[in-house]
C-alpha cells in the first residue's frame, strides 16, 4: 500500500551557484575537482504550475533522487535549476530563456506540455535537451533533443491499442485528446485508428478538446448517447476524473484505460482519485513498481532516500529519474571534459539505451535520429495495470503488451 502526504516541491530545488566555464561560446563541463569529481549544472523545464502541472509537477523529486543515487557513481557533482513553464507558451519561452543565458546550463531535462514553445531556441543555442517526448514532434526533429520515453510518429498506426482493448472486452471505444497538445490529439486519433482495425467500433472521437478542462458534461452525456463501453483518455488526470465522476453520475460505468494517473499521481490531492478510480485501468511505460526487479526497487529506494519520497513514484518522478540516468550516460559517452556538442553528438551516435532496466528485459529506445518517430514507449511496450482497493494490479497477458507499426496505414485515413 502507498500513501502520499504533503510533498514539498521546493525541498528538491537546487539553488547552488553555477560552475560551468564557457569554451568559444559552448559551455562544457568544468574540470575535475581535487576528488576526482566534475561539476555542471543542469535546468528543470517543466510545469510545476499551471493546467499541465497535475502530471508534471514532481520531476524535480525524480532528478534529485537520480543525481543523489547516480551522479557521484559517475564522476559528477549536480546542482540544478526548476524553471516553471506555468503551462504557457510564452513563459516557458522565457524560461528557458533564463536557463541558458543567466543561470548558463549545460543542459536542460524538459517534461512540458509545451515544450515545443521553447524548443526552437534551445536548437538555436546548441543546448543538448533531455526528457520525455509529451508535447510535440520537435523531438523527433531537433537533433539536440533526447527523450526517454521514445518519439511517436503521431501519423502512423500502432497496433498494441487495438489489442489491448480487444483484451479489456471493449467493444465500443471512446477516444479523447487536448487539441492545444499534438502528442494528446495525435494519440487520440491514433488509438482510435487502430482499435477500428482491430474490428472495435469508436463510437465517439473528440482530439480537440480544451487542455486541462473540467467542463466534462457535454462529453459525458456525448459518451452515454454513444452507447461506449471503453474510453481511451490521452489527457491529465484531472480532466479524466472529472469525466469518470460524471460519467458515473449519468450511471454510465466505462473501461477506462488511464494514459496518466499511475502510480504516486493517483493518491495527488488525497483520496479523491482512488475512489474514482476503483477498478479502472492505467497504462506505463515504465516497469511498474509491483514487479519489484532491480531496477524498480533502486529507484524506490532512491526516492525514499534522497528524495523524501516514500510513496510509489509519479508518471513525472520516473521521467525525471531516467533524464538523468540518460544525461550521465550521454557524458560519460562524450569523454573526460564534454562540450555540449560532443554529448549531442555522443547521444545520437549511443544507439539502443534500456533505461537502466526500467523499461523491462531486453527493451530499448533510440536516440539517432534514425530510429526516432518510431515508438510509443520502449519498443512500443507498455504495462497495464487494474486499480482496487488501495493497490494496482498487473493485468495478466499485458504485464507488458508490445506492438508494432502497422504497414501501409496512416492515421489520416481515418
Amino acid at each position: 500500500m502507498f500513501h502520499r502526504k504533503g510533498r514539498l516541491l521546493a525541498s528538491a530545488v537546487a539553488t547552488a551557484s553555477v560552475m560551468l566555464v564557457a569554451i568559444g561560446g559552448t559551455a562544457s563541463t568544468s574540470g575535475a575537482s581535487s576528488s576526482g569529481e566534475h561539476t555542471l549544472t543542469i535546468g528543470v523545464l517543466t510545469d510545476v504550475t499551471g493546467l499541465g502541472a497535475t502530471n508534471a509537477s514532481t520531476i524535480p523529486l525524480g532528478v534529485k533522487a537520480a543525481i543523489g543515487e547516480l551522479a557521484a557513481k559517475a564522476g559528477y557533482k549536480i546542482t540544478y535549476d526548476v524553471a516553471d513553464t506555468t503551462t504557457s507558451p510564452s513563459v516557458a519561452l522565457s524560461a528557458a530563456q533564463k536557463l541558458v543565458e543567466q543561470d548558463h546550463v549545460f543542459a536542460v531535462i524538459a517534461n512540458s506540455a509545451i515544450t515545443f514553445s521553447a524548443a526552437p531556441y534551445l536548437a538555436s543555442q546548441g543546448v543538448p535537451v533531455v526528457g520525455a517526448a509529451i508535447d510535440s514532434t520537435e523531438w523527433v526533429t531537433d537533433r539536440n533533443m533526447f527523450s526517454v520515453i521514445g518519439t511517436e510518429n503521431y501519423t502512423k498506426v500502432y497496433s498494441q491499442w487495438g489489442t489491448i482493448y480487444k483484451k479489456l472486452g471493449v467493444t465500443n471505444l471512446a477516444s479523447l485528446g487536448y487539441a492545444i497538445s499534438p502528442s494528446s490529439a495525435g494519440a487520440a486519433n491514433g488509438v482510435a485508428k487502430s482499435v477500428e482495425l482491430a474490428g472495435i467500433k469508436v463510437g465517439y472521437l473528440n482530439a480537440s478538446f480544451p487542455f486541462g478542462s473540467t467542463n466534462v458534461a457535454p462529453v459525458a452525456l456525448a459518451l452515454k448517447s454513444a452507447g461506449v463501453n471503453g474510453l481511451s483518455a490521452s489527457i491529465e488526470t484531472s480532466t479524466e476524473f472529472a469525466l469518470i465522476n460524471q460519467l458515473k453520475d449519468e450511471g454510465v460505468n466505462l473501461k477506462v484505460l488511464n494514459a496518466t494517473g499511475y502510480g504516486g499521481d493517483l493518491f495527488l490531492g488525497g483520496s479523491g482519485g482512488t475512489k474514482t478510480a476503483q477498478n479502472e485501468y492505467f497504462l506505463t511505460s515504465f516497469e511498474p513498481v509491483e514487479l519489484h526487479t532491480a531496477a524498480t526497487e533502486q529507484l524506490v529506494n532512491a526516492m525514499k532516500t534522497y528524495a523524501g519520497v516514500k510513496s510509489e513514484p509519479t508518471f513525472a518522478e520516473y521521467q525525471g529519474y531516467l533524464s538523468v540516468e540518460a544525461l550521465l550516460d550521454g557524458l560519460k559517452a562524450a569523454g573526460s571534459n564534454p562540450t555540449q556538442a560532443s554529448f549531442i553528438n555522443a547521444m545520437l551516435k549511443m544507439g539502443t539505451w534500456n533505461g537502466g532496466g526500467l523499461y523491462g528485459p531486453g527493451h530499448s529506445v533510440g536516440f539517432a535520429l534514425a530510429d526516432r518517430g518510431l515508438v510509443s514507449g520502449a519498443d512500443n511496450c507498455g504495462y497495464i495495470l487494474k486499480f482496487s482497493g488501495t493497490t494496482f494490479h498487473l493485468v495478466p497477458g499485458l504485464d507488458p503488451v508490445c506492438g508494432k507499426t502497422i504497414p501501409g496505414q496512416t492515421v489520416s485515413d481515418s
